[in-house]
């Protein structure tokens, strides 16, 4: 492992009511140890999942790529000043890493086909083929496979938003192979049932206060999924 605890410091947050100081599993969750090459972030929409992954992703000194800034009707200045109050633990020396979200890759691959116009060669890193002449999920594959297997550390915000059912076992089965080389680590929020069935990954909870590891089985998602698979009418009929 190269990271092995986050550490909340909740008596030291500025402003208690307001987000994401507010939530409760910042105010009731004391550590979070990370002792299995892949980790998984699961809860509900608005859980404080992706909060998190990115405190703790500036924690690391990993820049979080924001794209072209506009202006919000609603400004919060605490919604990216949570990684203040956190603090990490690292298993020897800091390692290179970087953050992942589908909502910034577009913007990624269409500055790299700019760059690919001065020099081609760069296009050989993905594969040899623009990231753009892809479809979205065949351009995140071939980014994941060339990116993960540089040693360091990975957060991963749903990285299975645009990702078919096919290529998220193609994930998983990236997350398996690099995470028993010891070389890369993963710290995934993520819906994911396909994901989180990564053998012997840790899946903490953000339903739970404080913030603790399930099992696979007892995920919500996982439940949700069974039922729903055997038996697809009920739920029709109930939502109608």
């Amino acid at each position: 492992m190269h990271l092995n605890r986050v550490s909340f410091h909740s008596d030291l947050f500025p402003a208690k009511e307001q987000y994401p100081y507010n939530l409760e599993l910042f105010n009731q969750t004391r550590t979070l140890e990370f002792s299995t090459p892949v980790t998984f972030f699961v809860g509900e929409n608005g859980s404080g999942k992706s909060t998190l992954l990115q405190a703790i992703t500036r924690k690391c000194n990993i820049m979080i790529w924001h794209g072209e800034r506009r202006p919000r009707a609603d400004y919060n200045p605490h919604e990216e000043a949570l990684h203040r109050f956190v603090s990490v633990e690292w298993a020897a020396n800091t390692v290179p890493g970087s953050y992942f979200s589908s909502q910034i890759f577009r913007n990624f691959a269409q500055i790299l086909d700019e760059w690919a116009t001065m020099d081609p060669g760069l296009l050989s890193y993905f594969g040899g083929e623009s990231l753009m002449s892809q479809s979205h999920g065949q351009s995140l594959m071939a980014f994941f496979r060339a990116r993960f297997k540089i040693k360091g550390i990975y957060f991963l915000d749903e990285p299975e938003t645009a990702l078919s059912p096919r290529s998220q076992l193609d994930l998983l089965a990236l997350l398996i192979r690099l995470g028993r080389n010891n070389n890369a680590q993963f710290i995934i929020a993520t819906h994911s049932p396909i994901l989180m069935a990564c053998p012997g990954a840790r899946i903490y909870n953000f339903d739970q206060l404080p913030v603790s590891p399930v099992f696979y089985r007892d995920t919500e998602h996982y439940r949700v999924y069974k039922d729903f698979m055997a038996d697809p009418e009920q739920f029709i009929r109930a939502a109608e």
